[in-house]
């Protein structure tokens, strides 16, 4: 066989190999708190409006937002009561608050981290700029 042929037939395996590395990171990337981190640039539309929103200290459009999150599932790391506040992010189509949600902890403008969860607190990610 000749060195370009074997080349040829090992290029598939390389990438499939290249492909599965490259995923397996990304999907096991958590920050120092030990929860799965997720870019801010990847967050649906909705959920960069709220984050820049809360960076700024607002306007927000839920009579909610900005409440306390008490941590009660203890998913969060442990703080003193009030660190966290939670917002809202809109679901396109749902008539109620829905399921997603940012939680932001510290200051109010700007926190010193933020979560986002779109399973109405069963799971967070770390959001990372």
């Amino acid at each position: 066989m000749s060195d370009a042929r074997r080349r040829l037939s090992i290029a598939p395996a390389v990438c499939i190999w290249l492909f599965a590395a490259a995923a397996s990171s990304a999907a096991a990337r958590t920050g120092p708190d030990g929860i799965a981190e997720v870019r801010l640039g990847s967050l649906p539309p909705e959920a960069r409006e709220v984050h820049a929103a809360i960076v700024r200290g607002g306007p927000f459009r839920y009579e909610r937002d900005g409440v306390a999150f008490g941590n009660r599932e203890k998913m969060l790391p442990a703080r003193p009561r009030g660190y966290y506040h939670e917002y809202t992010v809109p679901t396109p189509g749902v008539k109620t608050r829905g399921a997603r949600r940012i939680v932001c902890g510290g200051a109010a403008a700007p926190p010193e981290i933020c979560y986002y969860t779109d399973d109405h607190y069963q799971s967070f990610r770390r959001i990372r700029e």
